[in-house]
């Protein structure tokens, strides 16, 4: 299936697979908490999502695991309509995402402009930043959370910060380790050599289990349970193919290799599938966790298949020190991923690229932030495409020309849309022309059904003159659109253009 890598190639993506393992553990356990399942089923999401993608998907480095995006719909699935709900909905959003793969719609990811993609990951790095806030939180003497303070909080930061010194200075010393690893077990072994009181891992829950068993959704297999589990799972399916795919172009770019999109949503949707059959939670890509894997130069499906089954490891035989390990920790490690995951140099950009790439730049950030990962892309693909539309909007002219027959040639240059019909309209005066009118399409582009129904209305206006309109190199789909003005068309079959008409009538 792969080719085995070299020994220190192997040994480090082995070890990245051992501090992604680790990561994976209070990430699993907090979105399994939100969308309100036991610890075992976000731990056992992370680990079929992470070896799955891993070993069949398309980008080899990348993680994935049960994810903040998903939990926070999957919650709505479980409290409305139980537990067993959401595994059948997950293996629903399984099916739709191989669905997705087989048409080989991958590769329309390519479509999301630069600044969205910007957008995404300086959202997904304050999302990260944001989310570890939440281990600063106690119980209270009433059961709600309250904010640490004093010693507890006091401890909690200096560990942190102990932390992030050890991962920025370990590169300096020594690479035999991923950085990220050694700060971990310094300061875990410091940490248990000096009995510190401070928060870890098993405050969160119990990471013990067994392995996974094989459990059919317990519900109704009828239209009403359909009814109930589309919609949900339609939308985790969008969501988790976004981030997955939006993730694995940013690999590719670190990287300067490429990934393979549909390969991997046909892996993440059968991961999801056997997944949801297994009683978990299911997941997609994590931008966190596979930017530690990145960072270590952990590229190969080894360090994705490590991290999975050193989860599993840890589930099976390792709960008593894994759930040891301090928070505080762990929290550094993605405040780190947090700080080299933003793109900083976009700041400095915002001052230099047009306004309205600053402005999608900015708009997909904050709805990130604010709502989802979906919503905040689909809303910054849309600004791009309606800046686009009004830029070529402009963008049609014609010249205008009388040849020795005394015929007005009107030389039309630019992209004939829904967006520049108006324009298109104003360029012409039927009143003051003369009788024979030619225009000329070899420079320009009929681009949709609305051109059409523009080039239609303005024969017609030719018509009631009583003038006689001539239109020159159109494509062939295009004449066969066309009603009004069929019978005013001049084809020169040499020159004709090769463009085709983007219309549902056409097929």
């Amino acid at each position: 299936m792969f080719d085995l890598p070299n020994f220190p190639t192997l040994k480090n993506n082995i070890l990245s697979g051992l501090t992604v393992a680790l990561a994976l553990v209070p990430e699993a356990i907090a979105f399994a908490l939100v969308a309100h399942v036991a610890p075992l089923v976000g731990l056992y999401a992370a680990f079929f999502l992470a070896l799955m993608s891993a070993a069949l998907g398309g980008r080899p480095g990348m993680i994935s695991g049960a994810t903040g995006a998903l939990a926070v719909v999957m919650v709505s699935v479980v409290v409305q309509h139980g537990v067993e709900y959401l595994f059948a909905t997950v293996v629903l959003m399984g099916f739709l995402q191989i669905l997705f793969g087989l048409a080989r719609l991958g590769k329309f990811i390519r479509m999301v402009p630069h600044s969205v993609m910007l957008g995404f990951v300086n959202g997904l790095a304050i999302v990260i930043f944001l989310a570890q806030f939440s281990h600063f939180k106690t119980p209270g003497p009433d059961g709600t959370q309250e904010w640490m303070n004093g010693v507890p909080l006091t401890t909690m930061l200096s560990l942190i910060a102990l932390t992030m010194t050890l991962i920025y200075l370990l590169p300096r010393l020594t690479r035999a380790i991923p950085a990220t690893l050694g700060g971990i077990l310094v300061v875990s072994l410091l940490v248990a050599i000096l009995g510190i009181d401070t928060k870890t891992v098993g405050d969160l829950g119990s990471i013990k289990g067994e392995l996974p068993s094989f459990h059919w959704p317990q519900v109704p297999l009828n239209l009403e349970t359909l009814r109930i589990i589309f919609p949900y799972s339609l939308i985790l399916a969008a969501i988790g193919l976004i981030e997955t795919l939006l993730t694995l172009n940013l690999i590719d770019e670190m990287s300067d290799t490429r990934g393979k999109p549909n390969r991997e949503s046909l892996a993440q949707g059968l991961a999801n599938v056997v997944a949801g059959l297994f009683g978990s939670m299911g997941g997609c890509a994590m931008i966190g966790q596979s930017m530690i894997n990145v960072n270590n130069g952990a590229l190969h499906r080894i360090s994705g298949i490590s991290a999975a089954l050193f989860l599993m490891t840890f589930i099976l035989f390792g709960s008593t020190w894994i759930e040891r390990i301090p928070l505080a920790a762990l929290i550094a490690v993605m405040f780190v991923v947090s700080e080299k995951t933003f793109e900083w140099g976009s700041l400095r950009l915002l001052h230099k690229v047009p306004r309205h790439d600053a402005l999608i730049i900015v708009a997909v950030t904050v709805i990130t932030v604010l709502t989802d990962l979906a919503i905040a892309v689909i809303a910054g693909v849309i600004i791009a495409a309606l800046v686009f539309a009004w830029q070529h909007a402009k963008q049609i002219n014609v010249q205008t020309s009388v040849d020795e027959n005394g015929w007005k040639i009107y030389d039309l240059e630019g992209s004939l849309f829904f967006a520049s019909i108006a324009t298109f309209q104003q360029l012409f005066t039927p009143q003051d022309d003369p009788r024979d009118v030619i225009i000329e399409f070899r420079r320009a582009r009929v681009v949709d059904h609305s051109a059409l129904e523009a080039i239609d209305n303005l024969a017609e206006r030719y018509q009631d003159l009583g003038k006689r309109l001539h239109l020159r190199h159109l494509s062939p789909d295009c004449l066969e659109v066309l009603q009004r003005a069929r019978g005013m068309v001049e084809v020169n079959v040499l020159e004709d253009p090769h463009y085709h008409i983007a219309d549902d009538k056409l097929g």
